[in-house]
This record gives structure tokens, C-alpha cells and sequence, in this order.
């Protein structure tokens, strides 16, 4: 909750006045001896330190700061501890903008408002601003989602990720935790697959750039996942991190500088707010040379949301349509819910301001002015006022010249906790703080600001940012949980809708339900859709036919690859993975997955269990699963496959081929397979191919090195690939004909190719219906299977079900 902010020119006066100050001592002592003042402080310790050090040391005495140096004892004793300490001044003094005096002359400003109780939006009258409100997957949503397609491709993105996991109960950082459970991407992964994704689907012609916030906390760390994980695909010189310092703490009204309780030679410091992202942008260079670039836009993002790239490509879309100069995403909002508010405020001399209200300053302005019921809900059921989630897209090429203008500097606040009513003293130390939404204020009159809503909040919103136990608590009260349960649930949730709205899959009609960590949780069929196979919703429409797929209530699909299509009819009641790299092009046909499937187990406090599943309150017992993986490019078929109508007219049955050993066989495999066009073009570039083909191999060796269940059976051996077929293929058997035991599958080269042709039918499928083997029996080919790629290799895999 912020009790005090400034808007525009406060800031400006703040700062222009320490600055001043602080260069009038650095111009008169930067060659002069020191003063009696500093003389009088250090006690004979000013030998210690330079000129411009002394010029600090001075400024700071002006200011009010005399207690950082009363307990320093004579020169010659801790003198090492006396340089360390000024270092840390002259380190805070160079990072803030303007300098530490300035930050102290701001400080004094804001507090002494909050003491106060100084409404910052007096003079201000609110109303709903300009902006979208979309329906997920609606026509409206898709047409402006392929306009942000185009603009995709002139886009930068900036990551914030300044946090670590602790508030959720995670030692690590926050992007290094996996989103979801299924596949064990983590979030940063998940963005940098995301942006190449884009990167190809638009015809970028250069690689889109990603900057990452990072901080003290955060810094190497980050460094250390992207390089084990060669940037997850991303050249080196794509991505940028740039490092937030840290500002000093407060101890009271009179803005002293706090010493750290654990280092009494240290001043005690905290974050100063993801609004700094702006400066780095501009000290960095890199807003003024991805503009030199001719890119258009920079889309701002948060650690933990899973869910952003689902909505941002239509932002993109409205923030072209509309020419904003500032588009913030948002969700629709209950009245009072503890979310801030996007809203257009008027000044009484006429200024216009678009901007996030939190939500205790909203209600009371609005009661003041124009709404005698304060903040309420509409017919809608939600409040006009659009939740602020702090994901952004801003336009570059006014963006340059404010931050030039500024300095990339943001208007701050500050949020004392004080001791009691008098507001004399704080419980705590506090620091002044800036938020990267609050970038409007300093915008010049006649700037376009609006929002865009997508008004299904989890098709684009569900951060992970709270312990099991906070979320637990919220959940009592009814509320979001916004926990690390939540966000794999939605994704889920998401990626079922989207098949549902855009493809017509069929859904379970009751879906299955838990409770993890205290927290009821409605879990829809595990669906991942990759990155690579679905950037935008259009190509859902454009990979998957009509009604093609059904899904059972624990049914597990992941779809990874690019060049995917679903033909169907495809019926999951298991756990079936399809992996293909850039130039695999899969076609998956008639197929039905009937196997032990995996399992979201609820974890008890007493079961051990890694940081990444106790904060979820569960882990996933994989039992069995049916696995496709195309590692080479060439035309594959999984499942029986109908052949186009005039090609199956007029070509007459093939006759058998002789019987010859099986890799003879496999060598004569035809060279291509015929599979129906894609519904849509899609560009290829080299360098992302590359770069996906990349990753293809880290996911699929991570995920043969995920550990098994306790309970689970030894792993499976891959089957080898069945030698095809010239003759046409047999009519399937029915789901529960078992093979005859001859036609057990075996090593290619131990039995000749008419066994083994014997074994799976032709047309190229790589295989059929899954059957789950008992313990101790062998592997047995599916009832409408066999395997048989074009050109190129496929590798499927199957897990033996695990004993109870």
C-alpha cells in the first residue's frame, strides 16, 4: 500500500535541489583542504580519504548525516572498515540519479507528505480510461493478435527479474523454477522459447533482443542458468542483463540514513523498485540502439507469468491500432479487490493523467468526485476500472526521447510503517521506491496511454508470487492465490480452452479435482502447447482439425514442435508426448492412448520433497507414457493417416515386397510420406532452427533424466522403428484385441523384415493404441501401430506401469 507519492514536477524540484546542493560542495572542496566541519566529524580520519570523498563526506554532514561517522574511533584503529563504509556512500551516491544528497532532499519531501497525509490525486477527477477489452480466442482477439504478430517482429522485450524465490518458499531464483510440472520448463526458459518463437513466426529479420533486469540478489545466478543452458537457444549477444542497485534506508522523518543492524560500517540498504528499469534502459544505451535498429516497440514483462505471451501479441496489436505510447495489460477487477486500478484523471487546470491508482487511493477520489458509492461493479460485475498486472508495451520511438528528456528517471514514493498514530516513528526502516507503471507521469501533455483486457483472467494472468501459506489463507478468504499450485493449474486451464474454443476438442465434462497445500484446485487434462508449436492462438487453428482431439479427465498431452499437425481423431486417456524438431514434419492421425498416464500426487507435510513440489503440494508419479520423438527432419505419420482422396483413387495396391533382413528395410524406407498441407505458411529462419533444434535436445535429455518414482519399474527400453510396409494397411483391431505373442517387439536387426512388417501395418505410422503391459511381460506393439518415418529418424518410447 503506498501512503505517499509524488507526481511530475515534486520529482523534478527534489532532485534539482540536492543535486544543486551536493555540486556546490563538489565544485568548492574538490581541491580544497578540509573544513573545520569535516575536521570536527572525523576526529583526524579525513586523512584517510581524497578530495572528492571529503566533498561526500560534506554534503552529507549538511544534510543531516553527522551520526554515520560519531562512533568512529582515532585514526589507525578499523581504518579498512572507515574506507569500506565511505566506498558504499560514494557507490550510492553515484547510482542514484543526481546524487545521495538528492535522494535525501526527496526523502524528506515524501515523508513529511506522508506525515501529512497529503492526498496525491487532489485536484484530480478519475474516469475510465481508453482502452480493449477482448474475449480470449474471440475473432476480435485473433484479428488483433495477428496485427501484434507483425509488430512482434520490430519488438525488444525486458524481463524483471530482481527476486528470489524466498516469499515463495524457494532458495532459488524465481525464473529458474519450473512453470509447470509436465515438461520442467522454467520461466526463463519458457520466455526466451517464446520470443524466438515469435522471432520466426513474424519473418523477424534480425533476432529479437532480451534485456534482463537482474540485482546483487539475482545477478550471477542468472548469468549461471543462461550460460549451463547455452541461453536456451538465444545467441549470446541477444541477450543483455542489466544490474539494479540498491538505495539507502531510512530511519525516520528527518530521512537519516539507516546503518545495517548486522555491519555497524555498512548503511543499510534495500530495492528501489522495478521502475528502474527506465534508467538502466537509458544509461545502458540500449533504448537509444534498438531504436537506431528500427525496432518499434519494448514490451515489459515480470518473472513468474506464465501466461504473458498469450496476450501480449494482441497488446502489441492494440497498441498499433491505437498509436499508445503506453498500453498496459490488464485484467478486469472486483470493486475494492487489492489490485491497483488503470484510470484517466483530469486536473482542474486542465492536465490529463493515465495512470495505475492503488486501490486505497482509488475508492476515496472517487467518493470525493464523481461516484458518490466510491468504487463499485458495474452490470458486468466487475469494477470499469481495469486491474493494473504491470505488463507492458511501450512505443520506442517516444519512449527515446522522454528517457532522454528524464533521464529514465521515475516519480517515487515511500511507505513508512510507523509505530503509532503520532507518525514520529517507524517500526521498521523504510526507503523510497518507484514502480515502472508509474512511467506515465512523466509523459508530456497530448501522450496516448490505454490498457488492454483480456477479460478471462487466466487465459493471460496467474503470477506465482506467495507462499503455500499466504495462499492458503486467500483461498479461505475466497480470494486469488496467485501460488505456485494456481499457476500450473492455469496453464493447464489455458491450453484446454484454447483447443476447446479454436479447434473444438472435446473436454472431459467433469474434470478432476484436488487439494495441495490447503488449497482446492480444479485441474484440467494436463495440456503443454510449446512455444514452437503455438506462438500465437491462429496457429492452433492451423495445426489442429476440427473436433480432432479428445481428452479424459487425467489425460496428459504435450505438443512440442513446430511443424505438428493433428488430423485425428486423436483420443488421450493417458500420457502421450510428441516431440519433433525444426523440419520434423509430423502428422498425427486416427490414434488412441489408453495407459497408466501420469499422476498429480498431493504431498503430505511429512513426505519429503523438493523446494520446486512442496511449494506446489504435489509431485507427478509418472506411471507410464507414450512418447514420440522425430530428432531428424523428414515426413513422419503417427497413427493411421487418410491419404488425399485422388491420390488413394488412382493408385493401385502396392505389391508385397520380398522379405529382407531389417535394416535392408529400413534403408528402402520410401523418401517421403504424402501428409496434407499445412492450413498456413509459416517462415523458416535458419537461425532459429537452429537454435529450437538446440533446445529439442536439452528437453528431450532432461527428460530422460527425470527421476523416477520410488514405485516406479525399471525404465522401458525404446522400441526400434518397424520396417514399412509397400502393401496397404490392414483394418486396425479393435482397442482391446491384444497382438499375438509372434508379433513382440524386438531389436530391428533380430528378425527379418517380414516379421517384423507383420508386427505394424504400413502408411508410415509411427504407431497405434497403447496397451498397458503387466509387470514382467514384454513390451508389446500397440494394436494399430508400427513406426515408420520418411526420411529421418523417430524414436518412440514407452514406460512399463509402475507396481502399487
Amino acid at each position: 500500500m503506498r501512503t505517499a507519492i509524488t507526481v511530475g514536477s515534486a520529482v523534478a524540484a527534489g532532485l534539482a535541489a540536492g543535486f544543486a546542493g551536493y555540486k556546490i560542495y563538489k565544485d568548492s572542496y574538490a581541491a580544497a583542504p578540509p573544513d573545520e566541519v569535516v575536521a570536527a566529524a572525523l576526529k583526524g580520519n579525513e586523512k584517510l580519504f581524497h578530495a572528492k570523498e571529503v566533498a561526500l563526506i560534506r554534503a552529507l554532514l549538511d544534510e543531516g548525516q553527522a551520526h554515520l561517522f560519531a562512533d568512529w574511533p582515532a585514526p589507525g584503529t578499523e581504518d579498512a572498515s572507515k574506507k569500506k563504509m565511505v566506498a558504499q556512500l560514494v557507490s550510492l551516491d553515484t547510482h542514484y540519479h543526481g546524487g545521495l544528497c538528492a535522494y535525501i532532499a526527496n526523502a524528506k519531501q515524501l515523508l513529511r507528505d506522508s506525515k501529512e497525509g497529503r492526498n496525491p490525486f487532489d485536484g484530480y477527477t478519475p474516469s475510465v480510461p481508453h482502452g480493449e477489452r477482448l474475449d480470449f480466442a474471440s475473432p476480435g482477439f485473433l484479428e488483433l493478435e495477428q496485427a501484434g504478430l507483425a509488430e512482434a517482429g520490430s519488438s525488444a522485450f525486458v524481463l524483471v527479474a530482481g527476486g528470489l524465490g524466498e516469499r515463495l518458499g524457494y532458495s532459488g531464483i524465481k525464473v529458474a523454477l519450473p512453470c509447470e510440472s509436465a515438461t520442467g520448463t522454467t520461466f526463463l526458459e519458457l520466455y526466451c522459447r517464446y520470443i524466438l518463437a515469435l522471432q520466426a513466426r513474424s519473418g523477424a529479420k534480425k533476432p529479437l533482443p532480451l534485456a534482463i533486469m537482474t540485482s546483487d540478489d539475482t545477478h550471477a545466478r542468472t548469468v549461471a542458468l543462461l550460460e549451463k543452458h547455452s541461453y536456451f537457444g538465444m545467441a549470446k549477444g541477444q541477450v543483455t542483463l542489466i544490474k539494479q542497485e540498491k538505495v539507502a534506508c531510512l530511519t525516520d522523518n528527518d530521512a537519516h540514513l539507516a546503518i545495517d543492524p548486522a555491519d555497524k560500517w555498512a548503511v543499510q540498504t534495500k530495492p528501489h523498485g522495478h521502475g528502474d528499469v527506465h534508467a538502466l534502459l537509458h544509461s545502458s544505451g540500449l533504448a537509444r540502439r534498438w531504436h537506431k535498429e528500427g525496432l518499434k516497440w519494448v514490451c515489459f514483462f515480470q518473472d513468474t507469468n506464465a501466461l504473458v505471451f498469450r496476450a501480449l501479441t494482441a497488446a502489441l496489436g492494440v497498441s498499433a491500432r491505437h498509436g499508445y505510447d503506453m498500453n498496459s495489460l490488464a485484467v478486469p477487477r472486483r470493486a475494492k479487490e487489492a489490485i491497483g486500478a488503470i484510470a484517466a484523471l483530469k486536473h482542474k487546470d486542465g492536465s490529463t493523467l493515465t495512470i495505475n491508482v492503488e486501490y486505497n487511493q482509488l475508492d476515496p477520489l472517487l467518493r470525493a468526485t464523481t461516484h458518490p458509492n466510491g468504487d463499485s461493479n458495474d452490470s458486468t460485475g466487475f469494477s470499469p476500472f481495469p486491474g493494473n498486472i504491470n505488463q507492458l508495451v511501450v512505443k520506442l520511438d517516444s519512449y527515446v526521447q522522454q528517457l532522454a528528456r528524464t533521464g529514465g528517471v521515475i516519480s517515487e514514493f515511500v511507505n513508512p510503517k510507523y509505530k503509532d498514530a503520532s507518525k514520529t516513528a517507524f517500526k521498521s526502516s523504510t526507503r523510497l521506491e518507484c514502480m515502472m507503471q508509474d512511467y506515465p507521469k512523466a509523459l508530456p501533455p497530448g501522450s496516448s496511454v490505454g490498457f488492454t483486457t483480456v477479460n478471462q483472467v487466466w487465459a493471460s494472468y496467474s503470477p506465482v508470487k506467495n507462499s503455500p501459506a499466504d495462499a492458503a489463507a486467500k483461498a479461505k478468504e475466497g480470494n486469488p492465490t496467485h501460488s505456485a499450485t494456481a499457476g500450473e493449474a492455469d496453464i493447464y486451464k489455458a491450453h484446454c480452452e484454447t483447443l476447446k474454443a479454436l479447434a473444438g476438442a472435446k473436454l472431459p465434462a467433469k474434470l478432476e479435482g484436488g487439494t495441495f497445500n490447503a488449497i482446492p484446485t480444479e485441474l484440467y487434462p494436463r495440456v503443454v502447447l510449446s512455444p514452437e508449436f503455438a506462438p500465437v492462438l491462429a496457429d492452433v487453428q492451423a495445426k489442429v482439425a476440427p473436433g480432432s482431439i479428445s481428452l479424459a479427465p487425467s489425460a496428459a498431452l504435450v505438443l512440442d514442435g513446430r511443424d505438428i499437425r493433428v488430423e485425428g481423431p486423436l483420443e488421450v486417456a493417458g500420457a502421450l508426448v510428441v516431440r519433433a524438431v525444426p523440419g520434423a514434419k509430423v502428422t498425427v492421425g486416427a490414434l488412441k492412448v489408453a495407459n497408466a498416464g501420469w499422476v498429480w500426487f498431493p504431498l503430505k507435510d511429512s513426505d519429503p520433497a523438493p523446494e520446486e513440489e512442496r511449494i506446489r503440494g504435489f509431485k507427478v508419479v509418472r506411471k507410464e507414457t507414450a512418447e514420440y520423438i522425430f530428432d531428424k527432419p523428414g515426413t513422419y505419420t503417427v497413427g493411421q493417416v487418410k491419404a488425399p482422396a485422388a491420390a488413394a483413387a488412382a493408385a493401385p495396391p502396392a505389391p508385397a515386397a520380398p522379405a529382407k533382413p531389417a535394416a535392408a528395410a529400413a534403408a528402402a524406407a520410401p523418401k517421403s510420406v504424402s501428409v496434407p498441407a499445412p492450413a498456413a505458411k509459416l517462415p523458416v529462419d535458419p537461425a532459429v532452427q537452429k537454435a529450437v533444434a538446440d533446445i529439442f535436445t536439452r528437453v528431450v535429455a532432461n527428460a530422460s533424466k527425470a527421476p523416477a518414482p520410488a514405485a516406479a519399474a525399471k525404465p522401458a527400453t525404446p522400441a526400434a522403428p518397424a520396417a514399412p510396409k509397400a502393401a496397404p494397411a490392414a483394418p486396425a483391431a479393435p482397442a482391446a484385441a491384444k497382438p499375438a505373442p509372434a508379433a513382440a517387439a524386438a531389436p530391428a536387426a533380430a528378425k527379418p523384415a517380414a516379421a517384423a512388417a507383420a508386427a505394424a501395418p504400413a502408411n508410415g505410422a509411427a504407431d497405434g493404441e497403447e496397451e498397458g503391459d503387466e509387470e514382467g511381460e514384454e513390451e508389446k506393439p500397440a494394436a494399430a501401430g508400427g513406426a515408420a518415418p520418411s526420411s529421418g529418424a523417430a524414436k518412440k518410447k514407452k514406460k512399463k506401469k509402475s507396481k502399487k
